[in-house]
């Protein structure tokens, strides 16, 4: 797994374009694209905040045995790292996609789920090299599919087929997914759910807490196309519900203002559950770069100490909220 070793970042002016990215049919290609133009950033970073050996150390933590101290990566860095052993290196990671009608929203020319599974497939891409057990899972209004967590040959094919499949798009509902996902995930795993979250956090609230008490580390990844972020509608028009088809006219200049603010207090909402949950926590508009989800699981991994973040948190938000 990736370390890091100081809190320097690759400039922003060197994040991948999302739009160039997504032009891409292929979602290998997509994935590859985006791991190695970030493995590529961290190199060229000045200050070389952050260490790319991404399967082979770990830092050294109180408690290992010094005989496993590599001291010659010790003279280049003047840091501490054992080198992994396969069982430390295979950890379980299960990617959780919302493909409900929401997530194909958009005033991009692609939508929050493409790049939903994009993302999906970045993260899938970048655990298998570090030789983790990936698993998946697709949802809407129930569960879709469901891919065990493995580390094998064709695994990440399997993963990204799944993911490239039709989906029927009914309503959200996180709740039935989170319980079925906790009956099935038995094992302690790194669970990260990618959604727009478009619900009352509150009506989930007891499902994610049950799925966090069974010992899981879990990342809530929220993705929103750049137009929910705030109101941007300058005439009077009929505003459709994806989901519910249901129509209603709005008026712009009664409804902006009361739309930014009930934005701030769902995006606040979120934010102050997943904390005291002790979840992690990342909003991304669909116009910025997923390496952006990257680095956060490198950081989070520093904070940990080159293992899992359990209990961790993260109040970083590139983004905007949700409607």
């Amino acid at each position: 797994m990736s370390t890091t070793t100081g809190s320097s970042v690759p400039s922003h002016d060197r994040w991948i374009d999302m739009s160039a990215i997504m032009r891409m049919e292929n979602l290998q290609w997509r994935a590859k694209s985006i791991v190695d133009g970030f493995h590529n950033g961290l190199h060229r970073s000045p200050k070389h905040g952050f260490s790319v050996e991404f399967s082979e150390y770990r830092p050294f933590s109180l408690g290992d045995d010094p005989r496993t101290i590599d001291w010659k990566l010790f003279a280049r860095s003047d840091r501490y790292y054992i080198k992994k052993f396969e069982d430390e290196t295979n950890r379980r990671c299960y990617l959780v996609v919302d493909q409900s009608k929401s997530m194909q929203y958009r005033s991009l020319d692609y939508s929050k789920l493409e790049y939903a599974r994009t993302l999906a497939a970045t993260l899938a891409y970048y655990w298998t090299l570090q030789r983790d057990a990936v698993g998946l899972v697709t949802f809407d209004a129930k569960l879709a599919e469901v891919l065990p967590a493995r580390y094998r040959t064709g695994q990440l094919k399997r993963a990204l087929t799944m993911l490239s499949r039709d989906a029927s798009g009914e309503s959200t509902n996180l709740v039935d997914p989170l319980r079925h996902l906790a009956e099935l995930v038995t094992r302690r795993s790194l669970i990260v759910l990618v959604s727009d979250f478009l619900v009352d956090p509150a009506s989930v609230r007891q499902a994610l807490a049950f799925l966090g008490a069974r010992r899981h580390e879990i990342l809530l990844m929220q993705v929103l196309d750049p137009s929910e972020t705030e109101w941007k509608q300058d005439k009077p028009a009929m505003i459709r519900d994806i989901e519910t088809g249901r129509e209603l006219f709005v008026d712009p200049g009664t409804v902006a203002a009361t739309y930014k603010k009930r934005f701030d207090l769902h995006q606040k909402q979120w934010q102050e559950m997943a904390a005291q949950l002790g979840l992690g926590w990342l909003s991304l508009r669909t116009d910025e770069s997923i390496e952006l989800a990257l680095l956060d699981l490198l950081q989070r991994q520093q904070r940990a100490g080159g293992g899992p973040a359990r209990g961790r948190t993260s109040a970083t938000s590139f983004s905007g909220g949700s409607r």
